[in-house]
C-alpha cells in the first residue's frame, strides 16, 4: 500500500537493548499530583487505564512493538514497558495517548508531534490529527491565490441538529461567530439582535440546494479528519486552476453534531459543522473575496499573506475543536520584500495562532553589522531594517524570532535540495488519505523547493528539521532521574556510590536505545508522508528533567553546568548517550532495512510528559519557585452562567475542588483552569542553590544552548534544542536586547524569546505559568479541596524554606 514502509525482516540481527529494566512487570511511577494527574486525566488516561500509569506503559510498549509483527521480540517488549512504566523513558503524550495494540492499523499522523505542510489542506489535516505543522511562507514556496477560488456557498441541512433554532441556540451561534457584544448573556439577548442574527443565518447559509447555476460543483464534506481535508483541497486546487467564474457548494449536513464522541480520539466530543462552516466564512469574507479585489502590485494580500491567513482560520477550529490545541510555525525568508508585513503579522495583524519566525542566515547576520557599521549595500541595509522591525516586535511580545535556515541539519549537509520532484502525488498518500485534485500544485510547489534557498523550516517548537514540502518526525522523551535503580529519597545529591552510579548509567544508556528502536518502528506505519519518511527516517529523542538528573547524579547546580571543567562528567555522559542514540539508530535502520535517520537527536519542550511527574521541561531552567500553571479545557459557560452541556467534565470537577480557573475569550470555547505548582527539583533538596529562569541571565542561558548542541545534538544527525529564553525588560532597554541578540543568536541553531514583564502588560489573555508570591501561593494551596496536592506541597517545609518557618 502506498502509504507504507517497508516492514521488518523476520529475523533479529542482533540482541535487543533494555536487560537492565528487566522483563517482571515493575510498579509504575506514581503522577505528580494536582498538575500531573490533570494532565494525564485530560490527555493520557482511557478509563480501561484505570488512573494508573502502568497500564499505559502496557499498552504502548504492546501498540509499539506489534508494529513488527511476528517479529516482534516478548522480552524487548517487557523491558520497554518498565522503561515507559519507570519514567525513564515517557516517550511523548502523543504516544502514551493513542498507543495501544491496534496501532499498525491507525495511521502515522496522529502519533506525530511534529511535521511541515505546503499546502492549505494537508497543514489543516495534519492540525486535525494533532500533530504540530510547520509552513514556511516565502515567495518561492506560495503558488496559489485565493482570489481565483470559486464562489462558495455553504449548506446545513435544516433538519441537522446543529442548525440554531431556539432562542438559547440562537445565542449561542451568535456568541460563538462573534455577532453579539462579548459577554452577552441569554437573559440580555434583545429581539433584535435574535432578528439579526437569523437573518446572518439565512444569508450566509443555504437551506436546500435548489437554483444553484449552470456547472456549479456540489461537495458534500465526509464526517471525518479525511473529509474535512479533503473540502479545504477541492477549494485550494481550483484555485490555483483559477475557478474565480466557477460556484462551489460545500454541503455540511453529514457531519455529526456538536458533542458526539469520536472513537478515534477516545471519546472526546465532536465540535460539529458550525465550527468548520465558521472557518469556510471566515475565509470566504476574509481572504477569497478581498484577494479578488486587490491590484496586483498591491502590498496587502500577496499570496503568501492569502496563505497565512487562510492557515490562521482553519487553525481556530482546531484549537477549539478538542483536546489537543493547533500548533504552528510561520516561517519566511528574510529577503522577501513583505518580511516588513510578515514581521507585523502578530502585533497587528491579530494573527496568534502561529510561532512565527524569520528565515535568516549568516548572510543576514553580516549584512546587519555591516550596516551599522556605516555599509550602504542595499541588502546590508534591507538586512538591518528587518532586525530592527523584527526586534521591535519581539521586544513587546517575543516575535517573530529567527531561525537560522543553513544551520538546519538538511541544509547543512544538502540533502534538503535532493528530494526529488514527483508528478504522481506520491508525496501526500496514504491509505486514508491520497491527494487527487491537488496533484499538479504538489509537482509545481515540489520543483521550485529544489532551487528554493531554505528548502526545510522547522516544527512549531522549533526542535525539528524538516523539508518545506512536508515530512514528519516522531519524537520522544527519556527522563535520566527515573532510570535510578534506586528509590530517590535514597540518594544523596552527587554522593552516588560507583556500583550504583554505573548501574544508573546503563540504565539511562539503555532507556535511549530502547527509545530510538522504539521510534524508528513508529516510521513504519501508513502515513501521508510516507515517501519521504522513507527516504529520511526522521527521529528525535531527547533528555528531560535535566536539571534534577544533573543534582541528584552528580550535585550540580545550573552555574555548575556552565563550568566545563567542574560539569565534565555530565557532560562526558551526555555526548555518551548522544553517540549511543546515533549508534543505535544506524545499526536498528540496518537490522529492519531502512534508511539511516537523517537526524536522531533532539530536545523538545517536553511539556507534557514532563508535568506528568513535576519535571523541568526538555532544556528549560525551572521557571519559578512556586507558580500557577494554567492548562486549557474544552468549555464554556452558558446564558445561565453554568458550564455548558459539551464542556469537559474535569472543569465541573475542579471548579468544585476550588482550583482557580477563567473562561477564555482569545479561544472561544475554551477555559483554563491554574493548578498551584512547586517543581520536583525543589522537594529534591537543591535549596538555595536553584536557580530559576529569572534568576539566570540571557548570556548563561545561550551558553547553556551552546553546550547542549556541542555535546546532546552534535555535529552529525542532530536537530535543534527547543528553548524559550525570557528577556527582563526591567533589565534590557531594547538596544541591549538587540545587542545580545546579535552577538549570540548566530552562534546557535535556533531559540525563542519571550520577553517579561508584568503579566497585564503583555498583551495576552493568559500565560501558561504565572508568577505567584508565596504567600498568595499557599493561600490558593489551602483553598483547593485535594488531600493529593496537598501531599505533594508540603507548605510548612516549603515556608521553612523560604526563610518564613512558622512555629508549630
Amino acid at each position: 500500500m502506498d502509504g507504507y514502509l517497508s516492514r521488518a525482516p523476520e529475523a533479529r540481527h542482533a540482541p535487543s537493548p533494555g536487560a537492565s529494566f528487566g522483563t517482571l512487570p515493575v510498579p509504575a511511577r506514581v503522577l505528580d499530583p494536582g498538575m500531573g494527574l490533570a494532565v494525564a486525566r485530560r490527555t493520557v488516561f482511557r478509563v480501561a487505564d484505570g488512573e494508573d500509569f502502568g497500564r499505559v506503559a502496557d499498552r504502548v510498549a504492546a501498540g509499539n512493538m506489534t508494529l513488527l509483527g511476528e517479529a516482534a521480540d516478548p522480552a524487548e517488549q517487557a523491558r520497554l514497558r518498565n522503561a515507559i512504566a519507570s519514567g525513564a523513558l515517557i516517550t511523548s503524550g502523543r504516544h502514551l495517548q493513542h498507543g495501544d495494540v491496534g496501532q499498525p492499523g491507525r495511521n502515522m499522523e496522529v502519533f506525530t508531534n511534529c511535521s511541515t505542510a505546503n499546502v492549505s489542506f494537508s497543514l489543516f489535516y495534519l492540525l486535525l490529527n494533532g500533530s504540530g505543522v510547520g509552513r514556511a511562507y516565502d515567495d518561492e514556496l506560495v503558488v496559489v491565490d485565493w482570489g481565483q477560488a470559486p464562489r462558495l456557498l455553504l449548506r446545513l441541512d435544516p433538519a441537522h441538529p446543529d442548525r440554531p433554532r431556539t432562542r438559547a441556540d440562537l445565542h449561542r451561534f451568535g456568541a460563538e461567530f462573534g455577532l453579539l457584544p462579548w459577554g452577552t448573556r441569554l437573559d440580555a439577548f434583545s429581539e433584535a439582535q435574535e432578528a439579526e442574527v437569523r437573518d446572518w443565518i439565512s444569508r450566509e447559509f443555504l437551506g436546500d440546494a435548489e437554483g444553484l447555476p449552470p456547472g456549479a460543483i456540489r461537495h458534500e464534506i465526509v464526517d471525518s479528519r479525511e473529509g474535512w481535508g479533503k473540502a479545504v483541497e477541492l477549494v485550494e486546487s481550483l484555485a490555483f486552476e483559477g475557478a474565480a467564474d466557477r460556484t462551489l457548494l460545500l454541503d455540511f449536513s453529514a457531519v455529526r453534531p456538536r458533542g458526539a464522541p469520536i472513537a478515534g480520539m477516545q471519546g472526546r466530543p465532536a465540535s460539529g459543522p458550525l465550527s468548520l462552516m465558521r472557518a469556510f466564512v471566515n475565509l470566504r469574507h476574509q481572504v477569497i473575496e478581498p484577494a479578488r479585489h486587490r491590484a496586483a502590485d498591491d502590498e496587502a494580500l500577496q499570496p503568501w499573506e492569502q496563505a497565512l491567513l487562510v492557515d490562521h482560520h482553519l487553525s481556530v477550529e482546531v484549537q477549539v475543536g478538542g483536546a489537543r490545541r493547533a500548533a504552528r510555525m510561520a516561517s519566511k525568508s528574510w529577503r522577501d520584500p513583505g518580511i516588513l508585513r510578515f514581521i507585523r503579522a502578530k502585533s497587528e495583524g491579530g494573527l496568534w495562532t502561529a510561532n512565527n519566525s524569520v528565515m535568516v542566515d549568516a548572510g543576514f547576520w553580516e549584512g546587519v553589522r555591516a550596516a551599522r557599521a556605516g555599509s550602504a549595500d542595499p541588502w546590508h541595509r534591507h538586512a538591518l531594517a528587518v532586525f530592527d522591525e523584527a526586534t521591535r516586535c519581539a521586544y513587546i511580545n517575543g516575535e517573530p524570532g529567527f531561525i537560522n535556515g543553513d544551520k538546519l541539519e538538511d541544509a547543512r549537509t544538502g540533502d534538503a535540495w535532493r528530494k526529488p520532484v514527483h508528478e504522481d502525488g506520491r508525496d501526500v498518500r496514504s491509505a486514508r488519505y491520497r491527494a487527487d485534485l491537488a496533484v499538479p500544485l504538489l509537482a509545481e510547489l515540489a520543483r521550485r523547493a529544489q532551487s528554493a534557498r531554505f528548502p526545510a523550516t522547522t516544527n512549531p517548537c522549533g526542535e525539528i528539521t524538516l523539508h518545506v514540502t512536508g515530512g514528519y518526525c516522531v519524537i520522544a522523551d527519556f527522563a535520566p532521574l527515573f532510570a535510578c535503580p534506586a528509590g530517590l529519597d535514597t540518594v544523596t545529591p552527587g554522593l552516588v556510590p560507583d556500583e550504583l552510579a554505573a548501574e544508573w548509567d546503563a540504565r539511562v544508556e539503555d532507556s535511549v536505545r530502547l527509545g530510538v528502536r522504539f521510534l524508528m518502528r513508529a516510521n513504519t506505519m501508513d502515513a501521508l508522508y510516507a515517501e519521504e519518511v522513507r527516504r529520511t527516517n526522521r527521529m528525535g529523542i531527547g533528555p528531560t528533567g535535566l536539571h534534577e538528573w544533573a543534582w541528584m547524579r552528580w550535585g550540580l547546580d545550573f552555574e555548575d553546568l556552565l563550568d566545563e571543567a567542574r560539569s565534565a562528567s555530565f557532560w562526558a555522559m551526555l555526548a555518551r548517550l548522544s553517540a549511543a542514540a546515533k549508534d543505535e539508530g544506524i545499526a536498528y535502520a540496518t537490522e529492519l532495512g531502512l534508511e539511516a535517520p537523517v537526524t536522531v537527536t533532539t530536545v523538545k519542550p517536553a511539556g507534557t510528559t514532563s508535568k506528568l511527574f513535576g519535571l523541568t521541561e526538555g532544556a528549560h531552567l525551572p521557571a519559578r519557585r512556586q507558580y500557577l500553571r494554567w492548562v486549557q479545557f474544552r468549555g464554556t459557560r452558558d446564558g445561565t452562567g453554568a458550564w455548558a452541556a459539551d464542556s469537559d467534565p474535569l472543569l465541573p470537577d475542579y471548579e468544585a475542588r476550588g482550583y482557580p480557573m477563567r473562561v477564555l475569550r482569545s479561544f472561544p470555547g475554551m477555559s483554563v483552569v491554574g493548578f498551584p505548582t512547586l517543581p520536583l527539583i525543589q522537594r529534591l533538596g537543591i535549596g538555595e542553590r536553584l536557580v530559576t529562569a529569572p534568576d539566570a541571565s540571557p548570556e548563561d542561558q545561550y551558553r547553556w544552548l551552546a553546550l547542549l548542541e556541542r555535546h546532546w545534538i552534535g555535529a552529525e544527525r542532530g536537530n535543534q534544542v527547543s528553548y524559550t529564553l525570557k528577556v527582563y525588560t526591567d533589565r534590557h532597554d531594547l538596544e541591549a536586547f538587540r545587542e545580545m541578540l546579535l552577538e549570540h543568536q548566530p552562534r546557535i541553531r535556533c531559540c525563542a524569546i519571550l520577553p517579561s514583564r508584568p503579566d497585564h502588560a503583555l498583551g495576552y489573555e493568559y500565560l501558561p505559568e504565572e508568577e505567584v508570591p508565596l504567600e498568595r501561593f499557599t493561600a490558593l494551596v489551602e483553598d483547593i479541596r485535594d488531600p493529593a496536592l496537598h501531599e505533594a506541597i508540603d507548605l510548612a517545609h516549603l515556608q521553612c524554606a523560604s526563610g518564613v518557618c512558622p512555629i508549630l
